[in-house]
């Protein structure tokens, strides 16, 4: 499986980070190299190592096997998510935070990378049935978690109007990239995913969001 081309060091660049930190950063990112060229199965932490031109002792010093390597991957990318949002819904207008979010999310799974990831898990999960637990609780259930606390959050607010926070969360991430999502994987040249149709998508799903959820700022309660 041959996925070379990394995104991952892009969502790192920009930030300072401590050496330690930066170190654990540069090895996460030759993993995921290694992960997509050869499959989880096959790649070994002497193999990452090697490749990282780090000692054993120092990748198991960050990492204390492989599993906790490929979590780490998985991690970061439901992160930046939520990078730039700032605010929460608490404290923002719902319309624009979930734009942001939309926009990061929809950008993230239709990215090459992302994808390479999915293709990944989907083949080794029969020889590595763990790698779909780390898959599942480091991604798209931590993305799910955050986005139903913010809905919750703004809904104590009187900015939204959810009874059930959760289910709303997955009805909105649904929007963003179950259609989108399928063509990337299966026909990306079916439906090449621009920037326009990005920004079109996004609007649409909030603008659908918030007729079911949002409450007019007019209308809005101060929390109890």
């Amino acid at each position: 499986m041959k996925c070379a081309r990394s995104d991952f060091d892009e969502m790192h660049k920009s930030r300072r980070v401590p050496r330690g930190e930066k170190r654990r950063e540069e090895i996460a990112e030759v993993a995921q190299r290694v992960f997509m060229e050869l499959g989880f199965t096959e790649t070994t932490m002497q193999i990452i190592a090697a490749s990282a031109g780090a000692s054993k002792e120092t990748l198991y010093r960050h990492f204390g096997s492989k599993e906790e390597l490929f979590s780490e991957i998985v991690r970061s990318r439901a992160a930046s998510v939520f990078s730039g949002v700032g605010e929460d819904l608490q404290g923002g207008e719902p319309k624009e935070i979930l734009t942001r979010i939309g926009h990061n999310m929809l950008r993230l799974v239709s990215g090459e990378d992302s994808l390479c990831l999915y293709r990944l898990v989907i083949a080794e999960v029969p020889r590595a049935p763990e790698l779909a637990r780390i898959f599942l609780e480091q991604g798209p259930n931590q993305v799910l978690q955050q986005v139903t606390a913010q809905i919750a959050r703004a809904t104590e607010a009187g900015h939204l109007n959810c009874a059930d926070p959760a289910l709303a969360a997955r009805l909105f991430l649904g929007a963003l990239v179950g259609n989108r999502h399928m063509y990337a994987l299966i026909a990306p040249e079916a439906d090449i995913l621009t920037e326009e149709k990005i920004n079109q998508h996004v609007d649409e799903v909030v603008a659908m969001f918030l007729a079911r959820y949002g409450v007019p700022a007019e209308a809005r309660r101060s929390p109890s």
